[in-house]
């Protein structure tokens, strides 16, 4: 018997050394580092926040003078100019007469009429077109247009880009509240799935020595047959579930290394423990931080300010829209000089009448700061829920964790009792067997219990909004650190 109980201390610890060989040792402040700064989520959230910002400066851009620069050239079908030509027949008409009626009155001598007649004949074969621009034109030229007054709408615009920009940083905030969230499932969820691959692995060795053992024990004719067919029962049952487990590590890698936002060559092993809190604060002191920081309650709150500019934006279409003007052009090629080389003004535009566009738009836009009001109060209650949801879950985990370490001493008791009984001859070993499979159980359930409440307080601090203090609460003096050896 003796021999028995030394080849599973063996076995276990044989087991526990090959399982302290991790490939690349991971504390959980490296990993939210190396997360942070790799994840494709916030770099899609950074370029949200830069394009943000972009907008935002480009609003401001409405206040300040537009300048442009603007250039042409022409060909027309014919020059544009007056003409004289159709009138010169009535003029030498009307010229023959003054003429012929001054001989006849004696004014006029008939040699200083033919003379008249001689002189005034060659002005009459003149071309009297006159061309005032030539049909092929061109300039070159720039304007400047500055806005005095647009009703508020460029005031509206520039706060909208504002809020716009805000709302994106918050989204930025709300993506790495849910990172670190992500994190802590994972990062923990791997490590608890490591440890239940080294509880699987000391189970199958402790089976495979009482299997060993078992079927010596029935060929002395110690042991009845079925004993060693229950042993054979749990063997299997340890290596199908050392197979499972060890698939859900790898599954849990793959999944740490896509949050961790890079391919890691060597699998990593967490190495920071999970823990508990002895005290927690009440659950409105979280409801009162996620009023200040919840990045959902946040972005509600700026989308309700985006309405309300949108109110304004919509009020100033009912007011008169004055800008100053300005322009001229600096290279004419063959541009007439009656036309200015320059000129400036002040143009205004009101409307009078669209046939109730303005009312209409400006009544929707009331309607939705009502409706984003509305959403406003439900996400306050939603996330007020959460928080008691969660807080509720954490009270509840910690009270587990008091149960089960009850449990876990009275598992540990009656493993010991049934060693002695097994070496008096007064314990068979299928008892054995169960009663280590109990108390691996329970220890694990212990595990299970540790991850369920660090995962809970994740959550719980996301939905604060102040999620990045997750580090600081396993720094806290009262974070009881849980592992599978109570001993550590």
């Amino acid at each position: 018997m003796k021999k028995l109980l030394l080849s599973i201390a063996l076995a276990t610890i044989a087991s526990l050394s090959t399982a302290q060989q991790p490939g690349v040792t991971l504390t959980f402040d490296d990993a939210l580092n190396i997360a942070l700064e790799n994840n494709p989520s916030i770099e899609a959230s950074q370029r949200e926040e830069m394009a943000a910002k972009r907008e935002r400066q480009a609003a401001i851009g409405l206040r300040m003078p537009q300048i442009n620069v603007f250039g042409t050239y022409t060909y027309l079908g014919k020059d544009i100019g007056i003409d004289f030509n159709s009138s010169k027949t009535a003029i030498g008409q009307m010229a023959a007469g003054f003429i012929s009626e001054g001989v006849a009155g004696g004014l006029i001598t008939p040699q200083m009429a033919q003379l008249l007649q001689s002189k005034l004949s060659p002005l009459l074969d003149l071309d009297l077109q006159y061309k005032i621009q030539d049909r092929s034109l061109g300039f070159i030229g720039g304007e400047v247009t500055v806005p005095i007054f647009m009703g508020g709408k460029i005031n509206a615009a520039n706060r909208a880009a504002q809020i716009n920009e805000q709302s994106a940083i918050m989204a930025g905030n709300g993506t790495r509240n849910a990172l670190i969230s992500e994190l802590v499932e994972r990062y923990f969820g791997l490590s608890l799935a490591m440890q239940v691959v080294d509880v699987r692995r000391q189970v199958l060795s402790g089976v495979e020595v009482h299997l060993h053992d078992a079927e010596a024990m029935e060929e002395q004719g110690m042991i009845a047959r079925s004993e060693k067919l229950y042993v054979e029962f749990k063997l299997a049952e340890a290596q199908r579930e050392l197979e499972n487990a060890r698939l859900q590590v790898a599954t849990l890698q793959s999944a740490l290394a896509n949050t961790l936002g890079q391919s890691i060559d060597n699998d990593p092993a967490p190495v920071s423990v999970m823990f508990v809190l002895d005290r927690l604060e009440s659950v409105d002191y979280y409801k009162d931080m996620a009023r200040d920081n919840n990045p959902l309650l946040s972005q509600v709150g700026l989308k309700r300010e985006l309405a309300e500019q949108g109110v304004r934006a919509q009020r100033a279409d009912f007011f008169p829209q004055i800008v100053a003007m300005g322009g001229g052009t600096f290279y004419n090629y063959q541009v007439t000089n009656i036309l200015p080389r320059w000129a400036v003004g002040i143009g205004f535009n009101f409307k009078i009448f669209d046939g109730l566009n303005r009312e209409y738009k400006y009544s929707a836009a009331k309607q939705t700061v009502y409706r984003v009001e509305s959403l406003q109060n439900k996400a306050q209650q939603d996330i007020s829920v959460l928080i008691e949801k969660l807080y509720n879950q954490l009270v509840n985990y910690a009270n587990q964790m008091t149960s089960i370490e009850a449990s876990i001493a009275f598992a540990e008791e009656y493993l010991h009792m049934k060693n002695e009984a097994f070496l008096e001859g007064m314990c068979s070993s299928s008892e054995l067997i169960d009663a280590e499979l109990n108390l691996a159980k329970v220890k694990t359930e212990r595990m299970q219990t540790a991850y369920g409440y660090d995962l809970a307080l994740a959550k719980l601090l996301e939905a604060a909004g102040i999620s990045e203090e997750f580090t600081q609460y396993a720094r806290r003096a009262d974070a009881r650190p849980i592992t599978f050896d109570l001993n550590r």
